[in-house]
């Protein structure tokens, strides 16, 4: 037992290592397995002590990467606020005194103008819960409405905390225009509120927006940093002290499905505003960023909408790691119309993570992780740069105004959605293992009205930064598809050739019949078929005029060939393609043969089962015409 106890392993370096991942890679590089992200990192397969970096030995020291509170959660807990959606003033009223019971922790609605119509609407809906809760508001362009009404707040004004703020540039940004003379009244709103609320803050930056339209982090962060110094400057051009500024701002951010990404966005986003905030000559305890996240509505889907769940699970995991403040986690059917079952579950992700999880107990699980520590120091030093470049530029508004903004996003976006269209990247239930007998509702419409208006003469059109979904052009192909079978009565169909015995062409017919079914496309098969006569059947049997063959690649060789052209001449109406890549000099002669398109893996499946589906609607027009 000595001897046993008194072994040890050799050590091994990352040499040893790599020379035996590359053994197991098969004559590939180490340098394969790197990946590179939307950001230009380039994230390595293994990451070791050599990559150690220089970071605070706790939270709360240093840049603040590590988090503002030596001891985290343990001390200063994230509170809990849900965002209430609701129909009627009544409604808030029941969901925010329901919601307090039941473990939410801060007060979160959308505010309306519901809320102003008599002078007892708000103070009804609240009653006494400021007294107790911090408010988590994004007040838009009824921020000074709100604070109007919360200054005549009958309880003790210095109990009314949290934050409701308004960030007017993003609010450009989703409007399409820029309305300087806006800022005039909006600084008025936050020197008012510093006096008669002194414990609320009401400068918001928020980069949720951005997030929405497809940024990356690099991108978020270096907004967040130059919106947040162009009111920065501009408050103190207004008269305001450096740190009252400092003591009102709190900075929003959207958590998107990159779990490690996202940790150290928000450890990134730490170091960023310390670092301005010391050029300013902040004191040290005014410079910790205060965080507001919500978990992306970007990564959501109208399909399969369970996974929702997951997804907002995960990344609410990352923003707590992160050290956020605040949390709101997006209810899986948020997109078609929020549920009673879902807030309750979306609430209860975060009561799990404090008392299961025990995420509350553990100071920054995070820090000194070799991948994190690295990963975070790369975001925060190209930020930096994307925020010099943004001040070189002019800064946020003259970016904005120039489109140099707005055309980076839209870059990183349709970098994004080539990914899903090719399934690079995948989205479970959607462009992979999509449900062809779901049913979903219909997504809610976001009406808002205007904050802004073009009558003002000062005020000038830029580019807007519209919200957008990832899966939302595989959604379209699915309501195409439905669109078609409520003219003819059935689904749209491809007919699957199957060559050969079963495991000649299953596997290749299941990765069709998947790849398929991201459109609302139904593969039918003819099932098992060896002769040119049993192939002419099953195509003749078929509504159809689409057809792909199934099989290896020996009998594609052997059989397939010699049947395509023969197929061709007696169905010259139909279009064939085929499952599989061919060797690079027989693609011609496929090709050549008739075959329109080879499915497979690198395959743009969007572009594919788009053309079909387009295809479909046409000819569908043209037979109604006749």
């Amino acid at each position: 037992m000595d001897n046993f106890r008194n072994q040890s392993f050799p050590l091994k370096t990352k040499e040893d290592w790599k020379a035996k991942a590359e053994e197991s890679l098969k004559g590939k590089s180490i340098e394969t397995l790197k990946s590179p992200t939307y950001e230009s990192i380039i994230l390595e397969p293994l990451y070791s002590q050599r990559d150690n970096q220089k970071a605070p030995d706790y939270p709360g020291g240093s840049d603040f990467r590590r988090g503002i509170d030596p001891l985290g959660y343990v001390t200063n807990d994230w509170k809990v606020a849900q965002r209430i959606s609701y129909n009627f003033v009544e409604d808030l009223k029941e969901k925010l005194h329901g919601g307090v019971e039941k473990g939410q922790t801060a007060l979160s609605f959308e505010v309306s103008e519901a809320l102003f119509e008599s002078k007892e609407a708000l103070n009804d809906v609240l009653g006494d819960l400021p007294s107790t809760f911090p408010f988590a508001v994004n007040g838009k362009g009824l921020q000074s409405a709100l604070l109007g009404k919360l200054a005549e707040y009958e309880g003790d004004s210095n109990l009314v905390s949290g934050y409701v703020g308004n960030d007017p540039v993003s609010l450009f940004t989703e409007e399409g225009l820029i309305e300087e003379d806006f800022f005039k009244s909006w600084m008025e709103d936050i020197k008012l509120a510093n006096l008669k609320l002194p414990n609320l803050r009401t400068i918001l930056v928020n980069t949720s927006t951005y997030h929405q339209g497809g940024a990356n982090a690099v991108q978020e962060l270096g907004i967040a940093a130059a919106t947040g110094t162009f009111y920065l400057q501009k408050l103190l051009e207004g008269g305001m002290k450096l740190e009252d500024i400092l003591s009102k701002m709190i900075f929003q951010f959207s958590i998107g499905s990159n779990f490690f990404m996202e940790i150290a966005k928000l450890r990134a986003a730490r170091i960023l505003w310390d670092k301005i905030t010391k050029v300013y000559g902040a004191n040290a305890e005014a410079r910790g960023m205060q965080i507001s996240a919500e978990t992306s509505t970007f990564t959501k889907t109208v399909y399969d909408h369970h996974v929702n769940i997951l997804r907002a699970g995960n990344e609410a995991f990352a923003a707590i790691v992160g050290g956020v403040q605040y949390l709101h986690v997006t209810p899986f059917d948020d997109l078609t119309g929020n549920s009673q079952q879902s807030e309750r579950i979306a609430r209860n992700t975060q009561n799990i993570l404090k008392e299961e999880a025990h995420l509350r107990t553990v100071v920054d699980p995070a820090g000194g992780s070799w991948y994190v520590e690295t990963l975070t120091t790369e975001l925060a030093e190209k930020a930096w740069k994307y925020f010099q470049q943004i001040e070189e530029n002019g800064g946020m508004l003259e970016v904005l105004k120039s489109g140099w903004l707005q055309e980076g996003i839209t870059s990183v976006l349709t970098q994004r959605k080539q990914d899903i269209f090719t399934r690079k990247q995948s989205i479970i239930g959607t462009n992979v293992y999509a449900n062809l007998s779901e049913e979903t509702a219909p997504v809610k419409e976001h009406v808002t009205e205007p904050y802004f208006s073009l009558t003002d003469s000062s005020a000038i059109n830029i580019k807007v930064i519209k919200n957008s979904r990832l899966s939302e052009p595989y959604e379209e192909l699915r309501n195409k598809s439905k669109v078609i079978e409520s003219k003819t009565g059935s689904m749209p169909q491809v007919g699957l050739i199957c060559l050969g015995e079963l495991k000649q062409y299953k596997p290749r017919l299941d990765f069709v019949r998947g790849f398929l079914a991201a459109g609302g496309l139904k593969a039918v098969d003819s099932g098992p078929v060896t002769s040119l006569e049993s192939v002419k059947l099953f195509i003749s049997s078929q509504e159809t005029k689409y057809f792909c063959l199934c099989s290896s690649n020996e009998l594609y060789g052997s059989l397939g060939l010699k049947m395509i052209k023969v197929l061709l001449n007696e169905f010259p109406d139909r279009i064939f393609y085929l499952a599989g890549l061919p060797e690079k000099d027989l693609q011609s002669h496929w090709t050549n043969e008739g075959i329109r398109q080879f499915i497979h893996i690198k395959s743009n499946c969007f572009e594919l089962l788009s053309t079909i589906l387009s295809e479909m609607e046409v000819g569908l027009d043209e037979y109604t015409k006749a």
